[in-house]
C-alpha cells in the first residue's frame, strides 16, 4: 500500500477512533456530570498533575524514540516493554507512599485512599504502551479504534451505574480503572505481539539518548498543563477547581482530538521522509493549513455559543464556566499549530531543540501564571491565552531552523482562515442575539456559522477546501497542493 493510501486510511480510522470514542466519552461525561457535583470532579482533578507526571516518567520518551528510529528491532520493543513495567511499579509505590502528603497539601482527607486506588492506572497503562506504539508505527488505527471503543464502553457503563448508585467521586475512579483494563486487553488481543525474554542495555542507551530529551520536554509540558489544576486547587476551593476543570476539558476536547488525528498520522510519515526536505516541508505546510482552516471556526463557534451549549449539556448549575470556556477556546485554537511545529523537531531527530524550547516556554509560563493569579480564575484563563501565543512564537524560532518556514510564512498560512473564522463568530453572535431558547441559539447559530464559513471559503477559493477533498481521492496527494 502506498504512503498516500496508508495516510488516507490512517486519517479515516484515526478520525473514527477519536470522534467515536471521544464523542461517546463526551456523552458519558455529560451524563455523569449531571449526577455528580463540581466537588467530585475537583477531587479527581487534584490528582491530575501527579498522575500525568507519573505517566510521563513511565513512557520516558521511548514511544517517540521507537517511532523516530529507522531500524527498530524486536529487541528494542522488548527492552522498552520491560522498562515501562519496572518504572511503572516503582512510581506507583512512590505514589502510594506519598498519598497522605498529597491529601494534606490540598487539605482533603478523602484524597489518601482515592489516590492509592486511582494510582493503579499507572501500572495498567504501562502494560499496553508498546502495543499502542507498534500499531501507530504501522498506521493501523483501525485496531486502536476498536480498543478505544471497548475502553469507553466498559468504563463509561461502570461510571454511569456507580454515579446513579450514589458512589460520588468513586464513579470517576472506577470508570478510569475499568476503562484502562478494557483498553489494554483490547490492544493485547488486536496487536498480537508478545515480548521476548530479553533486555538489551545497548538498545536501552540508544533509545534513551533520544527519548531522554523528549522525557524532559514532556515533563515540562505536563507540569505546565497540570500546574493550573494544582494552583487552582491550592488557592481556590474544590468547587472552583471543578468548574475550571470542566471548562478546560470542554475547550480542550475539539482542539486536542483534531490535533491528535492529524499528528498521529503525519508524525510517522514525517519520520519516514526526515531526509527528504522538500516532501517533509510539503507535509508540514499542509498540516498547518488544514489545522487552521478546520479548528479556527470550530473554536470561535464554540466560544460564541458557549452559554447554550453549557445549558443544554450540563444544566444551569454549570453556567459559571461559560466565561472560562470562552477564553479557553481562544487559547486552544492554537494547539494544533504548536504541536505541528514540535513534531518537526522530533521527526528531524532534534530532541535537543525540543527540550530547549520547552525550558524557555515553561519559564515564561510560570511567570504568566503567577502574574495572572491575583486576577482570579478568569485571569488565570486569560494567562493561558497569552501563553498559547508565546508558546507558538518560541517553538517557531526552532522549527524554522529545520524547515525554513518561519514567522512570515506561517502567518500567511494562518491569517486568512483566522479572519474568516472571526467574521463567522460575529455572524453567529448576530444571528442568535434575539433568540431566547438555548436549543434555538445552538441550531440557528450552528447553521448560520457553517453556511457563512463554507460559502465564503468557496467564493474566495481557499486552497484548504481542495486539499481536503483531494486527500481522499485516489492518486492525489494533498500536500502537493500546498507547495
Amino acid at each position: 500500500m502506498s504512503i498516500k493510501n496508508q495516510a488516507a486510511k490512517g486519517v479515516m480510522w484515526n478520525t473514527i477512533e477519536r470522534f467515536s470514542t471521544q464523542g461517546m466519552q463526551f456523552v458519558l461525561t455529560i451524563v455523569i456530570a449531571r449526577i455528580l457535583s463540581p466537588d467530585d470532579y475537583g477531587l479527581v482533578a487534584m490528582l491530575g498533575i501527579f498522575m500525568a507526571v507519573a505517566q510521563t516518567f513511565v513512557d520516558s520518551g521511548f514511544g517517540n524514540a521507537l517511532i523516530q528510529k529507522k531500524n527498530r528491532t524486536e529487541v528494542d520493543y522488548s527492552t522498552t516493554f520491560y522498562f515501562n513495567i519496572v518504572i511503572s511499579v516503582f512510581i506507583y509505590l512512590l505514589f502510594f507512599v506519598s498519598a497522605p502528603w498529597i491529601s494534606q497539601f490540598y487539605n482533603q482527607p478523602k484524597l489518601t485512599l482515592i489516590a492509592r486506588v486511582y494510582g493503579i492506572l499507572i501500572i495498567l497503562n504501562s502494560l499496553a504502551s508498546i502495543q499502542m506504539t507498534r500499531l501507530t508505527i504501522a498506521l493501523d488505527f483501525r485496531k486502536i479504534a476498536f480498543a478505544s471503543l471497548l475502553s469507553v464502553s466498559v468504563g463509561g457503563s461502570i461510571g454511569i451505574w456507580m454515579a446513579y448508585q450514589g458512589y460520588g467521586v468513586w464513579a470517576l475512579v472506577w470508570q478510569a480503572l475499568f476503562g484502562s483494563l478494557a483498553w489494554g486487553g483490547g490492544l493485547w488481543i488486536l496487536a498480537r505481539w508478545m515480548p521476548k525474554f530479553c533486555f538489551s542495555w545497548t538498545s536501552f542507551r540508544t533509545l534513551f539518548s533520544f527519548g531522554s530529551k523528549i522525557l524532559f520536554s514532556s515533563l515540562l509540558h505536563t507540569l505546565y498543563t497540570n500546574m493550573y489544576s494544582l494552583v487552582v486547587g491550592k488557592f481556590f476551593n474544590a468547587s472552583t477547581l471543578g468548574y475550571f476543570n470542566r471548562a478546560y476539558t470542554l475547550g480542550l476536547f475539539p482542539a486536542q482530538n483534531f490535533a491528535n488525528i492529524i499528528q498521529k498520522v503525519t508524525y510517522p510519515i514525517q519520520c519516514r521522509y526526515q531526509d527528504d526536505d522538500e516532501r517533509f516541508n510539503q507535509i508540514f505546510v499542509s498540516y498547518l493549513r488544514i489545522a487552521g482552516f478546520v479548528l479556527f471556526p470550530l473554536m470561535a463557534g464554540l466560544a460564541v455559543l458557549a452559554e447554550p451549549v453549557i445549558t443544554l449539556l450540563l444544566t444551569e448549575k454549570w453556567l459559571p464556566i461559560v466565561p472560562l470556556l470562552q477564553i479557553i477556546c481562544m487559547s486552544m485554537m492554537w494547539l494544533p499549530m504548536m504541536q505541528a511545529n514540535v513534531s518537526v523537531l522530533d521527526a528531524k531527530g532534534r530532541s535537543d531543540y525540543h527540550l530547549r524550547s520547552e525550558i524557555i516556554k515553561k519559564i515564561l509560563a510560570v511567570f504568566i501564571l503567577l502574574s495572572a493569579l491575583p486576577f482570579g480564575i478568569e485571569g488565570v484563563c486569560l494567562g493561558m491565552l497569552v501563553y498559547s501565543v508565546t508558546d507558538l512564537i518560541v517553538v517557531i524560532a526552532y522549527s524554522r531552523k529545520l524547515t525554513s518556514i518561519g514567522y512570515r510564512r506561517q502567518l500567511k498560512i494562518f491569517i486568512p482562515s483566522l479572519l474568516l473564522a472571526l467574521a463567522m463568530g460575529g455572524i453567529v453572535w448576530l444571528a442568535t442575539w434575539y433568540i431566547a431558547s438555548p436549543a434555538g441559539k445552538l441550531i440557528i447559530g450552528g447553521v448560520s456559522g457553517v453556511l457563512f464559513y463554507g460559502i465564503l471559503a468557496y467564493l474566495f477559493k481557499f486552497q484548504e477546501l481542495k486539499m481536503i477533498t483531494s486527500f481522499f481521492k485516489k492518486g492525489e496527494k494533498f500536500y502537493h497542493i500546498s507547495a
